[in-house]
């Protein structure tokens, strides 16, 4: 048993002593154990460790709720007291409170325990690989890596721990005009070949800012989509595309697709992977989680629907966090070999990135938003130079419909690099998509 969940369990069984018998409880709990270093130049300018722990509890009497966060630290009979402190603020605070007409509480004993504990690289491997490879460079970037733990218990005997290794290596070349090329390298198992590819593949692009930009006029053309693109996408998708309560109310994106009234190509097969990622089994809301299939071959199947939606749309609830969005997204590969991809675009745009998007008209599921970073003009399969920033404008059922031509066949991990308050869990697996048609705007 790792430490963290040593200390999870003495803070349970604290908890479960002091409730009372009309008293139920949920515990949720959060740690991370993680490395970060700031590059600039391709040298260190900060290395620190940030070891943080947190407990989310929730106390439940008579139809009412109320929630509170607790900050842990290394001391046991302090966090035993912070604990005690925060169950009496909750009790004086919950007769206060209305009734909560969707309360709905998971009263199964589940049980569910995950270790995902690859070896993760020593620091001084990881720089010592990018000082040779990158030393030339003007690289601006993170290194995060460590473990994070998820918790949960009930006073229903419900228990569930998640302890995963995940490392996030984030970065720009920037060149000397200003232009820039991000890049990513994420995962659980470190590959120091993977790495010097992803870099390597990042410097031939910044070879080619050197180039005078092109500018293009506004219209549709045809274009590659890389992986980190296609992020951006189905982070877009992510506010409110596949939520019960979003589509129950409708005002979800994806209405007209989950209503039978349009369709996505059949190349498109999303997923809500969460078996082997770097999100928990089980929801913030203490449900276990499942793998479900949210797009098959371009038409609707299941939505993320978590326990008070469940309650109060008459739905099935299937494990889905109280904000209903996906935690691990997977989009199927296609057909398309990545060596081919410039062959197979011939004349037209290769986006490395996209920045900034929204939608400019929801019902439609119509994004628009900004290349960025490494787009370029390519004819007859040859880059021919950076593409000057422009917007595009465009539906998800043309982009991933009507002018959706392939897939590639590999597809890229991307980790979540947000680190408000702690590291993210969320996670997306994606392929490259080669489109006949995007439209750009101004």
């Amino acid at each position: 048993m790792s430490t963290y969940q040593q200390r999870f369990e003495d803070l349970l069984g604290a908890l479960r002593g002091a409730v009372a018998a009309d008293e139920q409880f949920t515990l949720g709990y959060s740690a991370e154990h993680s490395q970060f270093v700031r590059l600039n130049h391709a040298k260190v300018r900060q290395a620190g460790l940030v070891s943080q722990a947190s407990v989310q509890l929730r106390l439940v009497r008579e139809g009412r709720q109320a929630e509170q966060h607790i900050t842990l630290g290394d001391d046991a009979g302090l966090d035993r007291q912070r604990l005690q402190e925060g169950l009496e603020q909750l009790r004086q605070t919950l007769a206060l409170l209305p009734l909560d007409p969707y309360l709905s509480l998971d009263e199964s004993a589940w049980h569910s325990h995950s270790l995902l504990q690859p070896t993760l690289p020593e620091l001084d491997e990881v720089l010592a690989l990018i000082a040779r490879e990158a030393g030339d460079l003007d690289l601006v970037g993170i290194y995060a890596a460590g473990p994070i733990c998820r918790g949960f218990a009930s006073s229903y005997g419900a228990f569930g721990w998640h302890q995963a290794n995940s490392f996030n290596i984030d970065w720009s070349l920037f060149h000397g005009n200003g232009e820039a090329v991000k890049a990513n390298y994420a995962g659980q198992h470190w590959s120091a070949e993977a790495f010097v590819a992803r870099l390597r593949q990042a410097r031939e692009q910044l070879a080619h800012l050197g180039r005078p930009a092109i500018t293009l006029k506004p219209g549709s053309y045809r274009a590659y989509l890389a992986p980190a693109a296609m992020d951006e996408i189905a982070g877009m998708l992510g506010w409110g595309g596949f939520s019960g309560q979003a589509l129950a109310t409708g005002n979800s994106p994806l209405q007209r697709l989950y209503n039978g009234d349009a369709r996505l190509s059949p190349l498109v097969s999303f997923s809500e992977q969460v078996s082997g990622s770097l999100s928990p089994a089980f929801s913030d809301e203490g449900s276990p989680r499942r793998d479900l299939l949210l797009i098959g071959e371009g038409q609707a199947r299941e939505r993320l629907v978590s326990a008070r939606s469940a309650a109060e749309f008459a739905l099935q609830a299937n494990g889905a966090d109280s904000y209903e969005s996906p935690c691990a997204l997977s989009l199927a590969p296609g057909n398309l070999a990545s060596r081919q991809i410039l062959e197979r675009l011939g004349t037209g745009l290769y986006i490395s990135n996209l920045w900034y998007l929204n939608y400019s008209d929801l019902p439609a599921a119509r994004m628009t938003g900004l290349t960025r970073f490494a787009t370029f003009w390519v004819e007859n399969g040859q880059i021919q130079g950076p593409v000057s920033t422009m917007r595009f404008d465009d539906s998800l059922y043309s982009l991933l419909g009507s002018q959706l031509e392939d897939l590639t066949q590999e597809r890229e991990m991307i980790l979540s690099s947000s680190t408000y308050s702690e590291r993210s869990t969320g996670s997306s697996h994606l392929p490259g998509a080669l489109v006949k048609g995007l439209t750009l705007t101004l």
